[in-house]
């Protein structure tokens, strides 16, 4: 029986496999691992892919949250209005930098933060808001930038799941003050091993994330403030160089399978398919779909029986974590959430011979 995995790099490998191993081969010659050439030109590549003045390479994208965050001045006694349904690490940068949280629901059919809920949560300590574009689909970012600009807020963009993602023609993470990446090796374009970057159009912002992201210097030995030691280093950076000129077409792979997921998939009693917004380009990082009356956690077993991996994030919302344990709070829409996503295979090289397979199995399930 073939196994589908939720995901796989292997086809990427094979296509690539000459320019990565090059790639690699270069650095392991120059002696330089951390901080080099290779950082110094994927940080202009990527600021011309994306359209900003700025990109600056850390060491994951959650590092990228910390330092956008303080490089903002975000700090203790801070509020930033975020969503519950995402994962941890939104959540845990704010706390980082001595913030606090603040926690608005989801749209129903695009997770979301419902920004029509926004407003609502301001209060004098509010100084920031930290939208997610999950699973590759935009927030309404229209609305949230004018709520930002009224009450003067900064916006500080998620992109961990969307790179390449966009709103009305403009690249996700160019749109706030911030936009933070992730390069963790199962996202859209992933490095092998952790990575991130951090976009701005705000030299102010770029410069204090770069100070911060190298123990809070601009000149060796001269530390200016506490920072991190948050650099990416040279195989990342020269692995993420081949593989950026690909993550166009490699995007139009993953929505066209997810596509043939809608027209295979259709008119299943018993889930809900991904939706996407007019302006938006979503990237499908995930391909989530609901599933109702109860019955996730049977389909996923049972999927997983014949050999097909999928994946629940996220299985509790942030409010509902141990670290939260005191928050008395009601987030419906990302409560019921949790008990219903699933995330199908998909990758930019997954075949529809695969996707029929894992489209029968659904139907097979809800028929009996």
């Amino acid at each position: 029986m073939e196994k589908i995995p939720v995901f796989e790099t292997a086809s990427e490998v094979d296509q690539l496999n000459g320019h990565l191993m090059d790639a690699i081969q270069q650095v392991l010659r120059s002696g330089q691992f951390i901080m080099g050439e290779n950082v110094r030109h994927f940080e202009k590549e990527a600021a011309a892919y994306l359209g900003v003045k700025h990109a600056i390479a850390v060491n994951s994208g959650t590092d990228a949250l910390v330092i956008a965050l303080r490089a903002a001045g975000i700090g203790a006694g801070d509020e930033v209005i975020t969503t519950p349904f995402t994962f941890f690490a939104t959540a845990e940068a704010i706390h980082q930098v001595g913030a606090s949280p603040v926690f608005v629901d989801i749209e129903e059919d695009t997770y979301a933060i419902d920004a029509s809920n926004i407003e609502a949560a301001i209060t004098p300590r509010t100084k920031a808001v930290l939208p997610v574009h999950l699973y590759g689909h935009s927030v309404a970012m229209d609305e949230l930038q004018t709520i930002a600009d009224r009450y003067g807020l900064k916006i500080i963009e998620d992109v961990a799941q969307a790179f390449g993602g966009e709103f009305k023609h403009r690249k996700l993470g160019t749109i706030g003050d911030a936009g933070c990446f992730s390069f963790f090796p199962t996202k859209n374009l992933g490095a092998y091993g952790d990575g991130g970057l951090i976009a701005t159009n705000h030299d102010e912002i770029a410069g204090a994330a770069a100070m911060l992201r190298a123990h809070g210097s601009r000149k060796k030995y001269c530390n200016e403030q506490f920072g991190y030691n948050s650099r990416l280093d040279e195989i990342q950076a020269a692995i993420l160089r081949v593989k950026l000129p690909y993550i166009e077409e490699w995007n139009q792979q993953r929505r066209t399978a997810a596509h043939t997921y809608h027209q295979l998939l259709a008119g299943i009693q018993g889930i809900v398919l991904p939706v996407e917004k007019e302006h938006i380009k979503h990237v499908y990082h995930q391909y989530t779909i609901r599933v109702l009356q109860g019955k996730r956690d049977e389909l996923k077993e049972y999927l997983a029986q014949e050999g097909i991996g999928t994946m629940v994030y996220y299985p509790r919302p942030l409010h509902q974590l141990p670290v939260f344990g005191d928050l008395q709070i009601s987030m419906p829409h990302s409560e019921q959430a949790s008990h219903e996503v699933l995330s199908l295979p998909i990758w930019p090289f997954i075949t529809r011979e695969q996707q029929s397979k894992i489209a029968h199995r659904i139907h097979s399930f809800f028929s009996k």
